[in-house]
């Protein structure tokens, strides 16, 4: 007898036996059955006598089993091999008795498994009729079970495959790779699937390999945010899904989702020819469990099985929703396709792509469209050859849409593996456990995804470049340095999601279009409305947030009209890590992704007067800014008023001026910071004019999308500007006085950063140390003509 047969019968009898006393015990413990087969089954537990015997037969049938068949693998004393390799018939070891009595213990396995269906089959029928049964749910049709369902016509195609084996089910290796696809496109879809790869990467002890099928818009998106993101163990593949667009583009869809929603059709033909299996997922699906538990249940498919799925929650495919309600073809309740088994090697060789179209072609002559995207096709398929699917637990797509039956696939928190947002109204789906899912789709949510970081302790990386630069640069600091974490900061790589709102621009018919660039936190997200009144075009701004904050900036902007209208303000969530505001940083950020060839380099405390834009534009034209090098300089003002009439002229603003309701930006603490504009010519100033660099100037100001960066060492409070703006003197930018153009800053709380610099002598005495070595590389860079810098330092 070989190895798993053993097994075999030990698990066989020892089922048939628990099964006996627990039966016994449910019926010792009820009263009135009054069902003539289930008495006539259950008679041998009546009495103390034959309870008592079920209860010695349930201890002592599985040990002489075991004792029996442990005492036959030993002949004279030694272990007899079980392998079927080597019990053949020219080893000295295999003779006709022992031949006669493995056929005969396989006849009785056999015989006792027949008879333990039986029993179940009996069992089962009692259970229904019971009148304790009746008083429970009977709506129930979801199982706990693995590969169980109610409905006799699945049974048929697929309780053969999905019933579970004597043997244990080989475990997911460490450091097996585990590949999971997902279709993205557009803004919405990319925040989306930020969090389902968090709720994934909380629980996960593998290599994670993300297929990422995603539009232009996507890929920028998420290439950025998992490159600054640095996981260890996370791999990336990006496929274009506008070049797929031609595959599915001919099936028209209602759903949604749109065309991206029919791409999970194509996956066998857009993934590499060498993956063998993959996970596909919803970008509304989180996660509650290791998704190595979902990679495992790949080794349970059997004979033509290559598809994964869980049964619709929903009475969709019943058709009974409402009045000619006409669905596309299902087996039973049809399957949903949020979370998908695939085994794209098999699916392949049945030419998956054949089979499919051939299914759509033929219904879309009578359906005419899709109404829940591919969703319908996989059905469509799965009905005219159910042996294709392996049904999964529902606990793996616990469904949260209207109508949904997803409360019959949990009995307590610890057995929701998945959940699915699978409703257009999200959050605000009706459900009776919402709140609590709710909850924990929130906290992945608002999760710091800094922490997901982790090693993958015993499984090796991939080789990343970019972090190894980065190891290398950090390990050249020093760390006993009074400054280190000022000049840790310079090499910090801090997470960032683009567009974290959906973002719009139309090109002018002439290429003059000025984007204004600022940076914020999230104490100054009450100056974005002001600014978008005052500011009609483009605006790039980057904000220093929480994973929590961005979610409460996510909230405050879609209940803001104003916001809401703007499509031309990009929003790029740089995410808070260190103990700095890194400054310069959110600046190059800003400066980097904007859509026009010039830029206004501004602070988000400033309003620009009404009518800036335009007039910006124009002076672009009027000084050529396109073939020269020019800083174009807007004069700014001050207010110490929260409430003021905001002047709509240059003449209003002067007799401000004259009255002290205004003043020039920082006269009374940082004269030198804006005393170069010269604010007396500019009073009576008609012409643009220029000025000269002097130490300290730091003015706000119009340059190409071409300019220098930011220095990044410069964080916090100190020199974050006046570093830039002698960058741009380095290289022989003009400084050109705009004479019709202000701003005014607007009074707040002092920063956080500007309190650091005021009361910490040690902050003073690192900024100081930073501004001697800038000065010292810009000699190094431009020789000669830097050296004008120290001097005037050293003046002033």
């Amino acid at each position: 007898m070989d190895e798993d047969t053993s097994h075999c019968i030990c698990c066989t009898l020892g089922i048939i036996c628990w099964r006996l006393w627990t039966t016994c015990f449910q019926h010792r413990n009820s009263t009135g059955l009054g069902i003539s087969t289930s008495e006539r089954m259950l008679g041998i537990c009546r009495g103390r006598r034959k309870f008592l015997a079920a209860s010695l037969t349930l201890l002592f049938v599985p040990a002489i089993t075991w004792i029996y068949l442990f005492a036959g693998s030993f002949e004279d004393g030694k272990p007899v091999s079980l392998s079927p390799l080597e019990s053949q018939p020219h080893s000295p070891r295999y003779t006709a008795s022992s031949q006669r009595e493995r056929e005969s213990l396989e006849v009785r396995m056999r015989e006792v498994e027949e008879e333990n269906r039986a029993l179940r089959k009996q069992l089962s029928l009692a259970q229904s009729r019971s009148p304790s049964h009746r008083r429970g749910n009977h709506s129930k049709t979801y199982s706990m079970e693995e590969g169980t369902g109610d409905s006799e016509s699945l049974r048929a195609g697929i309780v053969a495959g999905n019933s579970s084996e004597c043997g244990q089910q080989p475990a997911v290796e460490k450091c097996e790779t585990i590949h999971v696809a997902i279709v993205c496109a557009g803004y919405n879809a990319s925040r989306d699937v930020v969090t389902l790869v968090k709720s994934v990467l909380f629980h996960r002890r593998n290599p994670l390999h993300f297929h990422l099928i995603a539009d232009a818009i996507a890929k920028q998106i998420l290439a950025t945010l998992f490159q600054t993101w640095m996981v260890p163990a996370v791999r990336i593949d990006f496929y274009d899904a506008d070049e797929l667009k031609s595959e599915v583009s001919w099936i028209p869809n209602k759903h949604y989702s749109g065309i991206y929603g029919l791409m999970k059709l194509v996956l066998t033909k857009t993934l590499p020819s060498n993956l063998e299996r993959v996970i596909v997922l919803d970008t509304d699906i989180t996660f509650a469990t290791d998704i190595a538990e979902l990679w495992a249940v790949f080794h349970k498919f059997k004979g033509q099985q290559v598809l994964g799925l869980v049964e619709n929650q929903s009475d969709w495919y019943l058709g009974n929703l409402w009045k000619n309600h006409r669905p596309w073809p299902a087996l039973g309740r049809g399957y949903n396709t949020g979370v998908i088994l695939l085994l794209l090697d098999k699916l392949r060789k049945m030419k998956w792509e054949q089979m499919w179209r051939l299914t759509a072609e033929r219904e879309l002559m009578s359906m005419l469209s899709t109404s829940l995207a591919d969703q319908d096709i996989f059905n469509a398929v799965i009905k005219q050859n159910p042996f294709l699917v392996y049904q999964l637990p529902c606990f793996w797509n616990v469904q949260l849409s209207d109508h949904t039956r997803s409360e019959q696939c949990y009995r307590d928190v610890s057995d929701l593996k998945v959940i699915h947002w699978n409703s257009p109204k999200k959050l605000r789906v009706k459900n009776k456990h919402v709140e609590f899912f709710r909850n924990l789709y929130l906290t992945f949510l608002e999760y710091d995804g800094n922490l997901l970081r982790r090693e993958l302790f015993g499984c090796p990386s991939e080789a990343d470049i970019n972090s190894e630069n980065l190891q290398k640069q950090l390990s050249e600091l020093d760390e006993d340095d009074m400054c280190y974490e000022f000049r840790r900061e310079r090499f910090t790589v801090h997470r960032t999601h683009l567009y974290f709102l959906h973002y719009e621009y139309e090109h002018a018919s002439e290429d003059t279009d000025v984007t204004l660039v600022a940076q914020l936190s999230m104490d100054r997200l009450q100056m974005l409305e002001a600014i978008c009144k005052h500011w009609e075009g483009p605006i790039s701004l980057a904000l220093y947030l929480s994973d929590a904050e961005a979610q409460q900036f996510l909230r405050y902007a879609q209940g803001s009209e104003v916001l809401m209208s703007r499509r031309n303000v990009g929003y790029h969530i740089v995410y808070k890590e260190g103990q700095f505001y890194p400054v310069n940083l959110l600046r190059n950020v800003a400066m980097k992704h904007i859509s026009t060839p010039y830029m206004f380099l501004s602070d988000i405390d400033f309003l620009p007067m009404y009518g800036l834009y335009e007039y910006l534009r124009k002076s672009v034209i009027q000084l050529d800014l396109a073939n020269t090098k020019k800083a174009l300089i807007v004069p700014a003002f001050e207010t110490l008023r929260y409430r003021l009439s905001f002047p709509k002229s240059k003449a209003e603003l002067l007799s401000m001026l004259d009255m002290g309701t205004l003043f020039t930006f920082r006269y009374h603490v940082w004269t030198k910071g804006h005393a170069p504009t010269n604010f007396a010519k500019w009073r009576t100033a008609t012409t643009p004019y220029r000025v000269e660099w002097e130490a300290d100037f730091e003015p706000y100001v119009v340059v190409r999308q071409d300019c220098p960066e930011y220095d990044r060492r410069f964080v916090g409070f100190g020199w974050n500007k006046v570093a830039h703006i002698m960058e741009l003197d380095a290289q022989e930018y003009e400084f050109i006085v705009l004479p019709n153009a202000y701003m005014i800053h607007m009074p707040h709380a002092p920063s956080f950063d500007i309190t650091k610099f005021r009361s910490n002598k040690q902050y003073r005495i690192c900024l100081k140390t930073l501004k001697e070595e800038f000065q010292q590389d810009m000699s190094r860079r431009y020789g000669f003509a830097a050296l004008k810098y120290l001097t005037a330092e050293n003046n002033s």
